[in-house]
């Protein structure tokens, strides 16, 4: 049956004021862009997978219709709303003609799962966030090692399967989230082993590897090297059980929001480790944060020491994550120093959030089309913006609460690709945000 995941509401603006500084505890949602590959993953393994803390984001909502589509068995258990169960597609269905792929930037991940069921997958050019071209290159090298064959024009591409001799040696240009996960969900979809150098080892390709092993999937990752081999049983029947990791982006964007506002709150429902490179940063700044297994606290902040943040958006192993970079950017216009960002990993989400940040007074040194620098502090007035992506969506919620006046912050659809409810998780901290009706 249809599955409808996503909060439905007719609110696309807030109007946001600052207030006091944001204090108490907050629980973060699963992690989109680690439900995504997992998703994937339960769809390429042949079996039955139970997968709990599912985002109800817009953008799992599509890679779970999407999957239907593919023939795949897609449910709700009745007593666990926010856990979907992926079954094997019963096959006897065509190639399905899946154009709606091209409203989610993570579409590649569906050729592992459309290659299980039907030997071909035939894809639209990824889209989503407009925040530069999500290269492919590497992806079609990686599944040209497994022997596929990939043929592409300007509306799209298609990969077709072939035969590999196992193990499938490779070793990527630069580390690339999708196509380390291309390599891994390629494998497992032919049953190959796989040594796969200089991988990408983000928390997202590791909850893929850490989910692999509890179906018997022998995994093992290093800096150098990921190796994967196929169960040395056969596998069972028995469905197995996953977990979403909680959304290390939203946790992120909510420390940035309670640092900027001089609160001091808890996050919880994240792997702390997953932080340690933002929270670094603000422990620089002079914001001291408290990193535990499963939460982070951000602490009022008693000597803002002037320091220079450098954020520069990274895929090295403990890297900071390209997506902490614009809740970062906006914390720092309200810090003492010159402060220095960059992300050649999106090359064109400055040109979204920059023009932003302007209409609210920032005043922000475009060095080039991905770095940039400010000074700051800075006073920010309220004004009418726009969440053109994701993440500029929910840097500006940070920017808004610290400036005078209300702020009215339009496209919510946009931020709800990737958080249900982004404003509803800052109001719990005690933010000053309300729903503007259609």
């Amino acid at each position: 049956m249809p599955l409808e995941v996503t909060r439905v509401t007719s609110v696309d603006t807030v109007a946001v004021r600052p207030g006091r500084p944001l204090s108490g505890t907050v629980r973060v949602d699963g992690s989109k862009n680690a439900a995504l590959p997992l998703l994937a993953a339960a769809a390429s393994l042949r079996r039955g997978v139970r997968l709990s803390g599912v985002p109800a984001s817009t953008d799992v909502s599509r890679m779970l219709t999407l999957l239907e589509r593919c023939g795949y068995r897609v449910f709700h258990p009745v007593a666990e709303p926010a856990a979907v169960v992926v079954l094997p597609s019963p096959g006897g269905r065509g190639l399905p003609v899946l154009a709606d792929a091209a409203r989610i930037r993570a579409s590649y991940y569906l050729v592992p799962p459309l290659l299980s069921a039907f030997g071909k997958a035939v894809l639209p050019w990824p889209g989503g966030c407009q925040i530069g071209d999500r290269g492919m290159e590497q992806h079609f090298k990686v599944y040209e090692q497994f022997g596929d064959t990939v043929l592409f024009d300007d509306t799209g591409y298609q990969v077709v399967a072939g035969s590999s001799e196992s193990p499938v040696a490779l070793s990527l240009l630069f580390r690339s989230r999708g196509a380390s996960i291309a390599a891994i969900l390629r494998t497992v979809v032919g049953g190959w082993r796989l040594e796969l150098g200089n991988p990408n080892l983000s928390p997202e390709t590791t909850s893929v590897l850490a989910a692999l092993r509890t179906a018997g999937w022998q995994a093992h990752a290093s800096d150098e090297k990921i190796t994967l081999a196929p169960p040395l049983d056969a596998p069972a029947a028995s469905t197995v059980s996953w977990t979403v990791p909680g959304d290390k982006v939203e946790a992120g964007t909510l420390a940035c929001a309670i640092a900027a506002t001089g609160g001091t709150g808890r996050i919880e429902g994240v792997n702390g480790s997953d932080l340690r490179a933002l929270a670094h940063l603000l422990d620089w700044a002079g914001i001291p944060v408290t990193v535990a297994a499963d939460a982070v606290t951000v602490h009022q902040g008693q000597q803002i020491n002037g320091r220079p943040l450098r954020a520069i958006a990274s895929l090295a192993p403990d890297g900071l994550d390209a997506d902490f970079e614009p809740a970062l950017l906006a914390l720092a216009l309200g810090l003492p120093g010159t402060h220095l960002f960059a992300d050649s990993i999106n090359p064109g989400r400055h040109g979204n959030l920059l023009p932003q940040l302007a209409q609210l007074g920032a005043r922000i040194d475009e060095l080039s089309p991905t770095q940039c620098r400010l000074t700051g502090p800075q006073r920010l007035t309220g004004a009418p913006v726009q969440a053109t992506d994701i993440r500029t969506g929910s840097a500006l919620l940070v920017a808004a609460l610290t400036a005078r006046g209300t702020s009215t912050l339009t496209g919510l659809d946009q931020l709800r690709r990737g958080h249900a409810d982004l404003p509803a998780k800052l109001r719990t901290l005690g933010a000053d945000i309300t729903e503007v009706p259609r």
